[in-house]
């Protein structure tokens, strides 16, 4: 398991990618109006809006198929990866993903 990102909620994503671009010196993987990916000293940020997701840590698993969930909580992402989320005993949000070009 690695570390895939950390996400942090805005409200406006456009004005918060040119902050981190300007300020961090971050690099843009994905942008739209909902979310963006962003890689900061190695580190994946995920800006996203409260509507479409939760801050949270995100952690890469090797397959779907070791997602700590039931099947039928098992989501798709517009990448074509899998994710659960789901919380630490504190109700801090944890994603697992597991990118569809891994092994399944």
């Amino acid at each position: 398991m690695n570390l895939d990102h950390i996400a942090f909620n805005v409200t406006d994503i456009a004005r918060s990618v040119q902050w981190y671009e300007k300020n961090l010196n971050c690099e843009v993987i994905y942008r739209d109006d909902t979310w963006a990916m962003i890689k900061c000293a190695d580190v994946k940020i995920a800006l996203v809006t409260s509507s479409e997701h939760p801050p949270h840590i995100a952690f890469e698993v090797s397959s779907s198929m070791t997602l700590p969930c039931d099947d039928e909580k098992i989501g798709l992402h517009r990448d074509g990866s899998s994710y659960y989320y789901g919380s630490d005993p504190d109700g801090n949000v944890i994603e697992w993903v597991a990118y569809a070009d891994s092994d399944e």
